[in-house]
């Protein structure tokens, strides 16, 4: 089920304020912000006019992501990853929730070297890409780290710009962004090129995933979004969480599709997987928690990438504009 109206005034350029700027004078400061104007306003154009397409030297780049924290993403985001795996595609997961790691604890990895050496320059993105359960290929957050938890746009570009260069290597980039609207997970967001929103039954989830989608609509420009609701007792529960933001979203923002994913039902395996650290689909492949992400792998490879376009500068933007 898709559901979408139209309205209009979405802002969907941002203007990149570089580090250094205030050390300059005023005359240089001025110069340099608009020299940088320019070239992002030339370089966004481009972008919407070259959106790529995967499959064809572009991975899919997915944001799983959620309004409110405790919803099981992190769970999702490492048993999909698995699930796709066994279906023959190469996957990257970044753990984007970069000041507390949490990928590695479902993997039970212990990496040596995480984002955060990437971010500082001590090492190049390649070098902190860990192998993790069924072939699956991570890239770890650092736990604990208050300072990444809001990167400056000058580092939010230069980790984008990071990835040139690793798309011949992948098929599916999974984004496991951190819960909430800061800055770190909004612009991760805006950066994928689909959005898989999760929420659960509980009001709180319902109204933080409204949240989430209306800060990404009204500052990004962003229009399209896909709900998976985890944590039901039955399908006829899920219905009711994606009518209510469906119809939510219709009478308060319009022009924005919201696409069903389906759903995962409450399952006793999950927590007990965390506990072992160890995924849910190695541990407990036939758990009906593992039977609704094997579905969800399903239903993601079928439906192929959405590809629309909204202006903002994305993963891999530098092969988006490369000439041809």
């Amino acid at each position: 089920m898709t559901q979408s109206i139209n309205s209009a005034g979405v802002q969907k350029g941002r203007v990149v304020k570089m580090r250094g700027l205030d050390e300059k004078t005023p005359d240089q400061a001025d110069g340099l912000r608009r020299m940088v104007k320019d070239q992002m306003n030339g370089l966004q154009e481009e972008i919407v006019e070259k959106p790529g397409v995967a499959g064809q030297g572009f991975p899919r780049v997915v944001a799983v992501t959620s309004g409110k924290g405790g919803v099981g993403k992190t769970n999702i985001v490492g048993n999909l990853a698995i699930a796709l795996s066994r279906m023959g595609k190469r996957v990257l997961i970044l753990d984007g929730d970069l000041g507390l790691a949490n990928i590695d604890i479902i993997y039970g990895l212990h990496p040596e070297f995480t984002i955060k050496h990437v971010l500082t320059g001590e090492k190049d993105l390649k070098d902190v890409i860990v192998k993790g359960p069924e072939g699956v290929s991570v890239i770890p957050a650092s736990s604990g780290l208050a300072d990444l938890v809001h990167l400056t746009q000058g580092e939010k570009l230069n980790l984008l710009s990071e990835f040139d260069g690793l798309e011949e290597d992948y098929d599916i980039f999974l984004i496991d962004t951190g819960a909430g609207i800061s800055s770190n997970i909004v612009y991760f967001n805006a950066a994928a090129r689909e959005r898989i929103v999760i929420a659960t039954p509980e009001p709180t989830s319902i109204t933080d995933a409204y949240a989430l989608m209306k800060v990404m609509f009204t500052r990004h420009g962003t229009r399209t979004f896909k709900l998976l609701v985890n944590m039901v007792n039955n399908e006829a529960e899920a219905d009711l969480v994606f009518k209510s933001l469906s119809n939510a979203l219709l009478r308060f923002l319009q022009d924005i599709s919201l696409e069903y994913m389906g759903c995962i039902k409450r399952d006793d395996h999950v927590p007990k997987s965390v506990k072992k650290q160890a995924p849910l689909l190695t541990l407990y492949p036939k758990s009906m928690a593992g039977k609704g992400i094997n579905e969800l792998a399903e239903r993601f490879l079928s439906k192929g990438e959405d590809s629309s376009a909204d202006g903002n500068i994305k993963f891999f933007f530098r092969r988006l504009v490369a000439p041809k």
